[in-house]
């Protein structure tokens, strides 16, 4: 049989074969169509009839206010029939949808609602009733108040039931997509059953090919046993299509072998600039370990020379002796007794010393056999190469390294090293500061040894003239006595000590409800205030934006008050904890001057910070406290203050001890001397009528003058009523502790940092980034949301919805339990902890102890906000912790993190 034959009988088997898989195929994918379409039509009627039961639900609420409120006779017939009609057209609606929704919760919130429905008619039945007997009686408020209770209730159960219907659809389309998705699978299988048949049929023709077609395919097939770097060639034999093939194929080797070059330099690259990062980040955990200089050269160099594939190397320290710098060896490596003779070298004298001169890196090559010696166990050898380094800090050289190596050194092996230099100079003026700071710590803890040891001897006298009073014996008598009553006063005092330990413990307990009972509401509202206010529809004007700030502002606000009291609480109980450091004053201008600039220009009111030149610029204080106690100073300045300056004057006085004052002075309206003691006291105020012109708790100065006496200070207060007033801070500090003046260095990097968390913050282009990662990263994730609030589920659900992710909610931890059973693909949980029947943290150990869930996210929701609360929720179970009102932002980056370590 000729070629052509065989070609065209071939074609025709396909063309066949082809028709006969696209018939069959639109057979399928018509039958799949048509079911399709008669399921999405009765969920779509099951969701006109929720969407029947919702609007008869509004219906017969607004006839039975028009028939109560317009008892004409014509009217209230007419009324009662439109009522009645309603009642009937929503039972039909109802039985309809239990008929055609079996699912269980749909049925169990139609018997809800029907339970509901039958209240609600006995209570209409009832205001009726009174309403024909005498239309002169007015009805009960409680009766009206329960019966639109009942039908409120009745709308919501109908607002659950629509959300089913549409959930049950958007269920229905999924599995219609993987009807379909199965339908195109089968398409595939069907082509590839039809291409192979087809295939087989042609196999036969492949024999016909020429020889040129047969040393192009044994070429191409020799390409997979050879590097890509060293591609073979086919010869050119003819001009015919054969040789086109050959010609293209020798163009597409060569390009291949040049992108293979290409990616292989890439490579080494990018391998370089991991291994120098590995390295430089293994030489900086070393730091934290180093106690002095000397640990961190013998540390260093040993770190160091192997590192870079050195033989041995030196470390040499700058030191003044008589006016004289010298580089003074303080460790070495791997180097024999003859090193010895090269202890130390003047600036400029030798490499080590003019390397120190010129700040610069000196390399060494072809160095002779005699210049150092390298011991080990089985010989004797001499480096070639060495590398001379400086290390400096603002400028000055501290220290040089010489290292020596058989090999000569890599590129990255210099950058490596240069890269440490340029960090060590910092880190060794660190602990030469630190060691500072030990030595005048030791010193004042020999003073104070001595100071103890004064004080016993003065004991011991008092002892001795106490044993030589003879004559107090009669005294001693009396003495004894007194010591039985102080005894049972003791007994007394201890028991009243318990019971306000007692009373301490329930203050604490009613403080941590009552944070969740304020939390639980402000949670919903802060949430659903968060998401209007960033109008994701542009469905809002200018004022309702405004409207939704305002709210959104006043629930922070009152979050605020919430924390402020747990402070008092945590004061009061002598639980609030202060960590003292040193702080730089500095540092504390510049937060002062950037919290409350804005605050002066947006009030118009001249605003001043200012240091003496003799204050300290260390400060050893608890750096968050300070911040608070002048954070609330200022903002009773400003909030008391509407026009004229607002000032912070940094000073040092001597009183028994020296002292720096902190003082805020203002131009406002000042306060009565009969007053300024009272203010201090907590939920006090000068003015604290209810119609006072100015907001607030008074917690803040209460909290201020606490922190203040646990940080060894006081606040004092300087104050004309109509002329404005002075609060002092007064703190105690030690002028034996110096520390290097850093202070340039370390604002200048702050405020670079500052400005660029700011560009950071401010910039739209990366907060949109953020929000496509959340987006990509959280769309289709099932989250489960367990919490018995309906608020708080709702303003979850709607705050989630947007980034496309399956919720489903259980209202306790049973419901929890069985939603995850019938949801075993869940992704992540958001619990809530108190809740009815079972609680969030019995729900969180039964689910870890179910193997497929041991490592599901479970993020733990609460509006408890006291410290032991997030220690109970991670031993409990739970893998992390956020607290009630939700900052979204904050949640969107919880979860963020744990879906992105699940899917690791």
């Amino acid at each position: 049989m000729k070629f052509r034959t065989k070609l065209y009988a071939s074609i025709g088997t396909i063309l066949l074969l082809i028709s006969i898989v696209v018939i069959i195929l639109l057979n399928m994918l018509e039958k799949s169509t048509v079911e399709m379409h008669v399921v999405v039509n009765e969920l779509n009627d099951r969701i006109n009839m929720s969407s029947d039961i919702m609007y008869e639900t509004a219906n017969i609420g607004r006839e039975m206010r028009e028939i109560t409120a317009d008892q004409s006779n014509e009217n209230f017939l007419t009324r009662m029939n439109g009522w009645e009609q309603s009642n009937v057209n929503l039972k039909l609606s109802l039985e309809s949808l239990e008929k055609h929704d079996t699912q269980q919760k749909s049925q169990e919130l139609i018997a809800k609602f029907k339970t509901l429905h039958t209240s609600y008619q006995d209570i209409a039945q009832q205001v009726l009733t009174i309403q024909r007997l005498d239309s002169d009686n007015s009805i009960e408020p409680t009766l009206w108040e329960e019966a639109e209770i009942t039908r409120q209730r009745m709308l919501q159960i109908g607002e659950l039931l629509h959300g089913l219907q549409e959930q049950e659809l958007k269920n229905e389309l999924f599995r219609s997509r993987d009807t379909y998705n199965w339908a195109v699978k089968m398409i595939y299988i069907y082509l590839a059953v039809g291409l192979g048949l087809a295939i087989a049929i042609t196999l036969w023709i492949i024999r016909s090919i020429t020889k040129n077609l047969n040393n192009v395919t044994t070429v191409m097939e020799s390409v997979t046993s050879r590097n890509v770097g060293e591609l073979p060639r086919i010869a050119v034999l003819s001009k015919d299509e054969f040789g086109k093939i050959a010609t293209a194929f020798n163009k597409m080797a060569t390009e291949l072998e040049r992108q293979s070059k290409l990616e292989k330099r890439l490579k080494n690259e990018a391998e370089e600039h991991s291994w120098l990062q590995t390295k430089i980040a293994e030489i900086a955990t070393m730091y934290p370990e180093v106690k002095n200089v000397q640990m961190l050269a013998d540390m260093l160099i040993m770190k160091l020379v192997p590192m870079v594939g050195g033989s041995a190397g030196i470390f040499y320290l700058k030191e003044v002796e008589e006016d004289q710098q010298y580089m003074k060896k303080r460790a070495a490596y791997a180097l024999s007794d003859q090193s010895n003779n090269f202890d130390r070298f003047k600036i400029g004298e030798g490499l080590i010393g003019q390397c120190a001169a010129e700040q610069r890196t000196i390399y060494l090559t072809d160095i002779p056999d005699n210049y150092v010696k390298v011991h080990s166990g089985v010989g004797v050898t001499s480096p070639k190469y060495s590398i001379i380094l400086p290390v400096k800090f603002e400028g000055e050289v501290l220290a040089v390294i010489e290292i020596a190596s058989l090999h000569s050194f890599s590129t990255s092996q210099v950058k490596l090293l240069e890269e440490i230099m340029s960090n060590l100079g910092i880190t060794m003026n660190s602990i030469a500061n630190r060691m500072k700071v030990d030595k005048l710590l030791q010193e004042s803890q020999s003073l104070t040894e001595e100071l103890q040891a004064q004080s016993e001897e003065l004991q011991v006298q008092q002892e001795e003239l106490r044993t030589t009073n003879e004559k107090l014996e009669e005294q001693y008598e009396s003495s004894e006595l007194k010591k039985t009553e102080l005894e049972k006063v003791r007994e007394a005092l201890e028991e009243k000590a318990q019971q306000l330990e007692l009373s301490s413990q329930y203050k604490s307990e009613f403080l941590a409800n009552m944070s969740h009972e304020l939390r639980t509401p402000l949670n919903s509202l802060l949430i659903l205030a968060k998401i209007l206010s960033e109008n994701g529809d542009g469905n809002l004007t200018g004022r309702q934006e405004e409207y939704v700030r305002t709210i959104y502002s006043s629930g922070q606000d009152l979050l605020h008050l919430i924390n402020d009291i747990l402070d008092l609480a945590k004061v009061e109980s002598g639980k609030l904890e202060v960590v003292p450091k040193e702080v730089e004053l500095q540092k504390v201008q510049n937060y002062v001057e950037r919290q409350f600039a804005p605050i002066a220009r947006q009030k118009g009111v001249s605003f001043t910070v200012k240091a003496e030149e003799n204050i300290p610029d260390y400060l050893s204080t608890d750096e968050h406290r300070l911040q608070q106690i002048l954070k609330n100073l200022l903002s009773n300045a400003f909030k008391f203050t509407d026009k004229g300056s607002v000032s912070l004057v940094i000073q040092k006085v001597n009183d028994l001890q020296p002292m720096l004052a902190f003082s805020v002075t203002d131009t406002g309206i000042g306060i009565a001397k009969e007053k300024q003691g009272t203010i201090f006291e907590a939920f006090k105020q000068a003015d604290g009528t209810t119609s006072r012109q100015y907001g607030g708790t008074g917690l803040g100065l209460s909290i201020s003058r606490e922190i203040a006496y646990l940080l060894g200070g006081h606040i004092d207060i300087l104050s004309v009523e109509g002329k404005g007033s002075t609060f002092t801070l007064y703190l105690p500090y030690y002028e034996s502790i110096e520390v290097e003046d850093n202070s340039s260095a370390i604002v200048e990097v702050a405020a670079t940092i500052d400005q660029e968390l700011v560009t950071s913050i401010s910039s739209d282009h990366e907060e949109i980034a953020i929000q496509q990662q959340y987006k990509a990263l959280l769309k289709g994730k099932k989250i489960l949301i367990v919490d018995d609030d309906v608020r708080n589920v709702f303003a979850l659900t709607s705050a989630l919805e947007k980034y496309e992710m399956d919720i489903n909610f259980a209202e306790s931890g049973k419901e929890a339990l069985l939603e995850l059973r019938d949801n075993p693909d869940t992704d992540l949980i958001l619990m809530d902890i108190m809740m009815p029947d079972m609680d969030g943290f019995e729900a969180m150990r039964i689910i870890r102890k179910k193997p497929p869930f041991a490592s599901l996210p479970i993020i733990a929701v609460t509006a408890k906000a006291m410290k032991h609360n997030r220690d109970e929720c991670i031993e409990a179970g739970a893998s992390d912790y956020i607290s009630k009102p939700i900052d979204l932002d904050q949640l969107f980056s919880l979860m963020n993190v744990w879906l992105y370590r699940k899917k690791e």
